[in-house]
């Protein structure tokens, strides 16, 4: 061991001159120094180029300062994918407060819940969510709660249409008009840059499936690398044209508001998710890539042939959210939409693990490289570590491809906890990693590949029966639309799979001899690709609950089985 004083600690010093705390604000000026002229909303017929998206950024933060907005306070937002929610991902921001997103599909009650942890000053409203809002307003002043400056936002592109949906904000609380806000900002006013990285940029709230949500802190730091992250893991080129079908209330859109400043892209504006007009925009603008919950790719799969006409272009498309079906990732390569695979969590900025592709797996069987391309993969370039662990004893699992165990994250991608609640967050970070409550297995490459939820598993008979990989097998078949398989009570086994199966349009049963004859066949097709004991016992036809952003709600579906296994 040296005994002397480290040189390198005595010369050298942290300073202005050779640091600075990483924030996405940083990747805004750079675009808008470097590409001031270049396109990067686009809304309608509303173009804006960086120098302006940037002004207007600043202009938002400069009316809430002059409000009193700054350090440790929150800005809540109850936006669809339009400008004013790209604006607030920069001009909140620069106040030094924290920006809320959330969920617009939420009931008021959950709103009022989040406005009041949250502790928001002001709400930012768009005018199609003002009843969901004015509701929301009245609940938080029934109890008490200290009630938001509101700004309303009326969508000039979507006037009509939102004006039908609601009129201006009817909210006990004092309402400002977002255009008027803006331009009544006082001029003068200097961006506010983090003092420390490690400050909260972003409050996202969990969908939790039990008990009320909770809110994940995510940090300047965080955010940065995994907007950087978002470009070397996706290969994304210099000025990509970016088509916002995923919403930007979760987990920040991934971070790629962000993500295309540092690559001076183009954000091309989606209201709301229609196949028909997202293979419009696509085709219209040139649309180079795009993010989507399974759900959405499912629907594009589904949507009629000619949607897709005069497409010729490259188009390179995420998919995040459960883990996607090997039909679908087989089902978008003949579309010839180039699909990539990422997996994350809320608590982990959204993706934080991708499935990086070789160059090898191109002269593969197409089975085997769909096999491939379906796992969670390795961990973002940004990130520190992603592993398979025993949760009890903290040891990895051997990578066999068998053996399960929890998967855990740990590095700068990992959110700085859970507001207001030490007790979840130490339990999430339990052993120095982050606890998905995912269980996964390790391939010989040391590909992650999901296996179910720790409390999606079903046991039937002592053996461990994997959901996924039953609804796996299930999405072979080419009547199946979206399928959830979950366990059902079994006087005999303990449980067995049951399977909710949603059909394709043309290939719903008409009566119940059509349904029994598919259920039929759907089992015996699942005895081809799996072990009989694997095997649905049971297939029912019906519609399956979703979240906002697509994810199939399988604790819905327990809710709702009874002691004799029956649904409804």
């Amino acid at each position: 061991m040296p005994t002397s004083p480290n040189p390198y600690r005595q010369a050298l010093s942290r300073q202005a001159a050779n640091h600075v705390p990483l924030t996405p604000l940083s990747l805004l000026d750079w675009a808008a120094d470097v590409f001031p002229a270049r396109l990067a909303v686009v809304h309608g017929d509303l173009r804006t180029d960086w120098q302006t998206y940037r002004r207007r950024c600043r202009q938002l933060g400069a009316a809430l300062a002059a409000h009193d907005i700054g350090s440790g306070d929150t800005v809540a937002v109850l936006l669809p994918n339009t400008p004013p929610m790209l604006e607030a991902h920069y001009g909140v921001a620069m106040t030094g407060a924290v920006l809320n997103s959330i969920n617009t599909r939420l009931d008021p009650g959950a709103v009022a819940f989040i406005l009041e942890h949250s502790a928001s000053k002001v709400l930012i409203v768009d005018r199609e969510y003002a009843p969901l809002a004015t509701e929301a307003l009245a609940l938080l002043g029934d109890k008490g709660g200290r009630l938001p400056l509101v700004v309303d936002v009326l969508d000039p592109v979507h006037e009509a249409e939102c004006s039908a949906a609601g009129t201006a904000l009817a909210a006990p609380a004092s309402t400002l008009d977002y255009e008027a806000f803006l331009a009544g900002a006082p001029t003068g006013f200097e961006p506010r840059r983090p003092d420390d990285e490690f400050d909260a940029i972003g409050l996202n709230y969990t969908s939790g499936t039990t008990g009320d949500p909770k809110g994940v802190v995510v940090h300047h730091r965080g955010a940065y690398l995994n907007a950087v992250g978002n470009v070397l893991s996706w290969a994304l080129p210099r000025h990509p044209i970016y088509l916002w079908t995923l919403p930007l209330f979760h987990c920040n859109g991934w971070c790629f508001p962000w993500t295309m400043a540092a690559v001076a892209g183009t954000n091309v504006c989606l209201r709301r998710v229609d196949p028909a007009l997202i293979f419009e925009l696509i085709g219209r603008h040139q649309v180079s890539h795009y993010c989507a919950a399974p759900i959405v790719h499912s629907m594009l799969l589904s949507a009629p042939a000619g949607l897709r006409a005069g497409i010729k272009h490259p188009v390179a498309c995420m998919v995040a959210g459960a883990a996607p079906p090997a039909a679908m990732i087989g089902g978008m390569e003949q579309m010839g939409f180039d699909l990539t695979h990422v997996y994350g969590l809320t608590e982990v900025y959204g993706p934080a693990a991708v499935c990086m592709k070789h160059e090898s797996w191109q002269d593969l069987a197409l089975d085997e490289r769909v096999r491939r391309n379906a796992r969670q993969g390795v961990r973002y370039t940004m990130q520190e570590g992603l592993t398979v662990m025993d949760p009890e004893t903290m040891v990895p699992v051997p990578a066999d491809g068998e053996t399960m165990g929890e998967v855990m994250f740990r590095g700068n991608i990992v959110m700085a906890g859970y507001l207001k609640n030490p007790k979840a967050t130490e339990a999430a970070f339990q052993g120095g990693w982050f606890h998905t409550g995912d269980l996964g297995v390790i391939d010989p490459d040391g590909y992650v590949k999901l296996k179910d939820r720790s409390k999606d598993v079903i046991i039937s008979g002592g053996e461990n029966i994997s959901s996924i990989e039953v609804e796996d097998a299930l999405y072979l078949h080419p009547a199946v639309l979206t399928c959830a398989v979950i366990a059902r009570p079994d006087p005999k086994w303990g449980e067995t799979p049951l399977a909710i199966v949603e059909t394709r349009p043309d290939q719903t049963p008409v009566d119940e001899a059509d349904r029994a004859a598919l259920a039929a066949e759907l089992i015996e097709h699942c005895r081809k690709h799996l072990a009989r004991y694997k095997c649905p016992r049971e297939i029912r036809f019906e519609a399956i609950p979703k979240t906002s952003t697509g994810k199939i709600q399988k604790h819905v579906l327990r809710a709702r089985i009874g002691s004799a296994g029956a649904i409804g």
